[in-house]
């Protein structure tokens, strides 16, 4: 029995500066993984639990209502338009999907995956699950002639917080279609454009009105803070969404009916984005400042939950001297080889916590 080989998990190695960051006389400032830390809105819960008696199964496909609500949130704020409520399929969270999506779209021993260069540790793990040879590359000139089964887009990113333009996604876009391949675009913080305008892979002005090879994947989590309810949704070409829906099937990976309805009203409900979004925005300037200030640079980063922040030394020092301050970040090289000189600071802490953050920096 062949042993499937994956990469250590990542955040199992930071229990030394984990440690350090914790001994800090007024405790730990942890900044290293993007989890919510404000309340899920009321009108969520309330969603949630006023649909907690119903015994029966849910369906895998979602509710007509989640799906029609996950039609008019992508038109409402992203200009995305075209989409047919049956080409959405509500996932269990998004990373459940990014760990299966290339064996669920048939890749496997013999095929290419590329992700991006700086890129989440998922995308390489669903790569090695499914067989297939993950490849690291940012452009299409950089894969030549080759023909890879999939191509996974982070705009804007995590790590590094970098959109893509409107015509970088059109080339990879077309580039792609000439070759009959899959365009998977992780969308995760489409909503967090700060210093850009980030647009989807699924917006006319980038996929010609036409859907056709393309998969968009969203999440709930940090826009909404359901990332206890794992809470994502995946849409764009029909064809694709109906061959994952029917795999989907036969697997039971079904978000449960509560869970359902807690997303069909957060997607509704623009002003509790818009509310969330303020609180980042607050705290991503205090943290800006406060790391530029204490001899930091930070690049890209201009969208998304998260500060791109070296000081020019391996990102490992980073991390320690942080850690010495009580502040927990995670070092770059957990994004790629890339990432050797940088750190991640998440925006996800209290406004206390940032503050103290902030404080600690300027001593």
């Amino acid at each position: 029995m062949t042993r499937l080989q994956l990469p250590g998990f990542p955040w199992d190695t930071l229990a030394g500066p984990t440690a350090r960051a914790k001994a800090h006389p007024d405790g730990i400032v942890d900044l290293s993984v993007g989890t919510p830390v404000d309340p899920v809105p009321e009108a969520v819960r309330d969603a949630l639990a006023s649909v907690s008696d119903i015994p029966g199964y849910p369906t895998t496909h979602g509710t007509p209502q989640l799906r029609e609500a996950a039609v008019g949130a992508l038109e409402r704020r992203h200009g995305v338009t075209g989409v047919s409520p049956d080409a959405v399929l509500p996932t269990i969270g998004s990373k459940e999907l990014v760990a299966w999506l290339p064996m669920l779209l048939g890749a496997g021993e013999g095929d290419v995956v590329v992700i991006p260069e700086l890129a989440y540790p998922t995308y390489e793990v669903g790569a090695l699950i499914a067989g297939a040879e993950p490849l690291r590359a940012d452009s299409t000139v950089a894969l030549g002639p080759s023909r890879p089964r999939m191509i996974w887009l982070n705009s804007p990113s995590n790590p590094t917080g970098r959109v893509l333009g409107v015509d970088h996604l059109r080339k990879v876009v077309e580039w792609a279609r000439e070759r009959d391949v899959v365009v998977v675009s992780d969308e995760c913080y489409l909503a967090l454009g700060w210093d850009a305008d980030p647009v989807s892979i699924l917006h006319p002005d980038v996929c010609g009105g036409s859907h056709d090879g393309l998969l968009a994947v969203h999440s709930l989590s940090k826009s909404a803070n359901l990332a206890s309810y794992r809470a994502g949704f995946v849409t764009g070409d029909p064809a694709l969404v109906a061959d994952l829906l029917a795999v989907r099937k036969h697997a039971g990976m079904i978000v449960p009916r509560p869970v359902q309805e807690a997303m069909r009203v957060a997607l509704a409900d623009d002003d509790l984005l818009q509310r969330q979004r303020g609180l980042y925005a607050a705290r991503r300037e205090t943290l800006r400042d406060a790391l530029t200030g204490a001899g930091f640079r930070i690049d890209h980063s201009e969208a998304g939950l998260y500060l791109w922040a070296t000081r020019d030394e391996p990102a490992d020092d980073t991390v320690a001297w942080l850690a010495e301050r009580g502040i927990l970040v995670a070092p770059g090289t957990f994004y790629g080889p890339g990432g050797g000189s940088h750190v991640r600071v998440a925006l996800t802490a209290t406004d206390e916590r940032v503050a103290a953050a902030a404080k600690r920096l300027a001593e």
